[in-house]
């Protein structure tokens, strides 16, 4: 029976996603948020479908009841997030609320399925995360002093950086985090956040050539105290919006001729300064010359990702335990090994959605600070995707970046979470500025309207 209903999961789990996906896209062809309401809520229905069949095949498999009291307590946080957004914002963007609990959702199942324990406190941590993030849009209206506390946030993000420099804990040769009250902070995650504050911030007030100068050496040094504690992938992240948000500042191409170059120099400086990336760009190139040492996490997670198929193994069917640190930086390899590529190609194209929707809302917003951020926040978060599925397929070198809302991590997830409500925020500020453009084109009209009456009425 159990072998049945995993059997036939796997192809109903796959329909019921590719019609998610499908919807996610299907919304663009309207252009305001209450034509679209009827595909956000078939998207809904889906979602919770697509989480019953997981669920339902992982009680199955492992016969525990505490799989059923978990997956109840997801039901109910994923309903009362889509819900109370609802109620609280109604001028908020449903796209985004959706997706992020659909690919919140895919964690939950694939975490259930590789530890139940770290499921557990992804729970947590995503519970306590959603709760403070929904007074961040009601902040972002508000506070409009946030986007002009420019040069503060360069501060902030340096001296946070810089204290996990010399007081981090080292873990596998990287300084990533440190501890406080015994809870573990990763700050690179959430200076992120504040990097694109700053470079919003100061791009916006001028982008001549000595405030370009300027913002460089700011995120030069952020990009320093990286490499120096080692955290390559979130430097390459920092280097790379930097560039972009230049870029699109200030139109010039020169910019990014040259930040690409020195993208290139920099990264032939790494590989010959740092054993551990000459070590991970030996496993991409061929990782089947040192599979029983560097190249052993590559192999494995192709292997997992071959064995799974077009529909996967289906969930407990698969050995997704044999790839090390599969929670983390190999996430998108269980989901292809247990639920198939079709699934995973479908995570993706959700992820990308995500990202249509921050430009969309970034170049309909008016002021130009708002604007730089929801772009700079848009690049941070397709990158990271980019490299964390990028490195697991051996498309680009492992960089040790996890995937957005999907992977265990609670810095990650909750500075993500974050992200999406900053979004959240600026789509409101958008809707805004559009009923009082309405507004003011209505009053035009009348007094136009008023003015050609007038004349008739005196002749």
């Amino acid at each position: 029976m159990e072998l049945y209903i995993t059997e036939l999961s796997k192809y109903i789990i796959t329909l019921f996603i590719a019609l998610y996906t499908l919807e996610c896209f299907l919304v663009f062809r309207h252009r305001d948020e209450e034509s679209r309401s009827g595909g956000y809520t078939r998207q809904n229905l889906l979602m919770f479908l697509v989480h019953f069949s997981c669920f339902l095949v992982i009680c199955f498999e492992t016969g525990k009841p505490e799989y059923l009291l978990f997956y109840a307590l997801q039901q109910i946080l994923l309903f009362a997030t889509i819900v109370l957004f609802r109620m609280i914002y109604p001028r908020g963007n449903r796209l985004i609320v959706n997706n992020m609990c659909m690919l919140l959702s895919i964690g939950f199942v694939i975490l259930s399925r590789l530890s139940f324990e770290k499921a557990i406190k992804q729970f947590f941590v995503v519970t306590i995360s959603i709760i403070t993030g929904m007074l961040i849009p009601y902040f972002i209206r508000k506070m409009k002093f946030l986007k002009s506390l420019t040069w503060i946030y360069a501060a902030v993000g340096v001296v946070s950086l810089g204290i996990v420099l010399i007081l981090g804990a080292t873990t596998y040769g990287s300084k990533l985090s440190y501890s406080i009250a015994g809870l573990t902070f990763q700050p690179s995650e959430f200076v992120k956040i504040i990097f694109v504050f700053f470079l919003a911030g100061a791009l916006s007030e001028s982008q001549s050539f000595g405030q370009v100068v300027l913002t460089a050496v700011a995120a030069g040094i952020h990009v320093l105290i990286l490499v120096a504690s080692k955290d390559l992938g979130s430097a390459l992240i920092f280097f790379v919006v930097y560039v972009l948000m230049v870029f699109i500042a200030t139109g010039n191409w020169l910019y990014l001729i040259l930040g690409s170059a020195g993208g290139c120099g920099a990264a032939v400086m790494a590989y010959r300064l740092f054993t551990h990336v000459q070590i991970r760009v030996q496993a991409w190139r061929d990782p089947f010359s040192c599979i029983d040492d560097a190249g052993y996490q590559i192999t494995q997670s192709l292997f997992a990702i071959g064995s799974g198929g077009w529909f996967g193994m289906g969930l407990f069917r698969g050995t997704p335990d044999d790839i090390p640190f599969v929670e983390a930086d190999f996430i998108f390899s269980a989901v292809a090994e247990e639920l198939g590529i079709v699934f995973s190609v479908c995570m993706v194209l959700i992820c990308i959605s995500c990202f249509i929707m921050f430009m969309n809302i970034s170049m309909r917003l008016q002021d130009r600070c708002y604007q730089l951020i929801a772009f700079g926040l848009g690049v941070v978060y397709i990158f990271q995707v980019f490299l964390t599925i990028g490195g697991g397929t051996k498309f680009i070198p492992m960089t040790g970046v996890t995937l957005p809302l999907v992977s265990y991590g609670g810095s990650s997830v909750l500075t993500t979470l974050v992200m999406f409500f900053i979004i959240e925020g600026l789509y409101i500020i958008r809707q805004e500025e559009g009923a009082r453009r309405d507004k003011k084109k209505k009053r035009k009209r009348k007094a136009e309207y008023k003015e050609e009456q007038e004349p008739e009425e005196a002749e």
